[in-house]
């Protein structure tokens, strides 16, 4: 295995230019695409390298519960470890683990919040709560539903409530909540995943936007909706704890791209381009990181089965 079983580790590096690039010159939809992509793929990697130098690196110590035979001397020979990486692993992967637990309590427990509040509301896709305090958001939880107060309602003109519901809608219909979820779970597995997670966030929220604003047929208008709703709900009241189900985004940037023009559909930015060579020097880093933990796992499961015969 050697030094291959600490690529994954520090090959996210690799995707950190390609997580701006993306938002400039991509399309939102292909870029939260690839983005969760390699997020996803790079923090399976990472852990299955924690996973490995855990293995090796504690098959020497005394009292580990792995079978006698993997600390024999061949074994030594054959898969070179390091005892201080070993130690190390073990903590880490705690982390990994309470990370991605909390992640996914604390989005059951906002899902669950959520469908609490509209108890006894009205409307099968649009559910509309008497509240003064003013939010919206998209529920995926069952059917899913577009969740708006009237306080919200009262802020907005006739174009921005219809720009606002399209922009939830999107979010359904897009399924926008597996991908956040997907990519707080990456960084949770490997802090270095931390600016796509940041990507995605703003991709997401940008993919409704620009289908907003082909549905309303106005980018103008979904611009001010976007505005509008950014600074009369600002995060405050009961709907707070509910920004765990979708993400404001940088909310000048967004309304400075709808008001510039729709961006062009394309499935991979040109090669010899600024976002080319990154998204290409992101797709060999996670390809380069998905064969080094697998060479490492092959090796390793080959070694130890040939010194713990069954």
């Amino acid at each position: 295995m050697g030094v291959f079983v600490f690529l994954p580790l520090v090959l996210p590096l690799t995707a950190w230019p390609i997580a701006r690039l993306a938002e400039q010159h991509l399309h939102p939809r292909t870029a939260t695409v690839l983005l969760s992509a390699a997020t996803g793929a790079l923090a399976v990697c990472s852990t299955v390298c924690l996973v490995l130098l855990m293995v090796v690196g504690t098959a020497q110590l005394p009292g580990n519960p792995l079978p006698d035979g993997w600390s024999d001397e061949e074994v030594r020979e054959a898969v070179p470890y390091d005892e201080v990486a070993g130690r190390a692993a073990i903590p880490a992967l705690l982390a990994v683990l309470v990370a991605g637990a909390r992640t996914l309590w604390t989005h059951r427990r906002v899902g669950r919040r959520a469908l609490r509040a509209l108890a006894g509301a009205r409307g099968s896709e649009v559910a509309v709560l008497p509240d003064p305090e003013p939010y919206a958001y998209a529920l995926p939880a069952g059917p899913g539903r577009v969740v708006v107060s009237t306080g919200m309602l009262a802020c907005l003109e006739g174009g921005e409530r219809r720009a606002l519901f399209a922009h939830e809608r999107a979010h359904l219909r897009g399924g926008h909540h597996r991908f956040l979820l997907l990519v707080r779970l990456a960084a949770g597995a490997n802090p270095f995943l931390r600016p796509l997670r940041t990507a995605v966030v703003y991709t997401v929220e940008r993919w409704a936007d620009e289908e907003a604003a082909a549905a309303v047929g106005s980018r103008r208008a979904v611009a001010r909706a976007v505005g509008k709703a950014a600074l009369v709900s600002r995060g405050t009241g009961p709907a707070a704890p509910l920004a765990h189900l979708a993400a404001a985004g940088p909310v000048p940037r967004r309304v400075a791209a709808l008001l510039g023009p729709a961006p062009a559909v394309r499935s991979w930015p040109p090669v010899f381009t600024t976002a080319g060579l990154a998204a290409w020097t992101a797709a060999a880093g996670t390809t380069v990181s998905a064969l080094s933990s697998a060479n490492s796992a092959v090796t390793l499961f080959l070694v130890l089965k040939a010194a713990t015969p069954l």
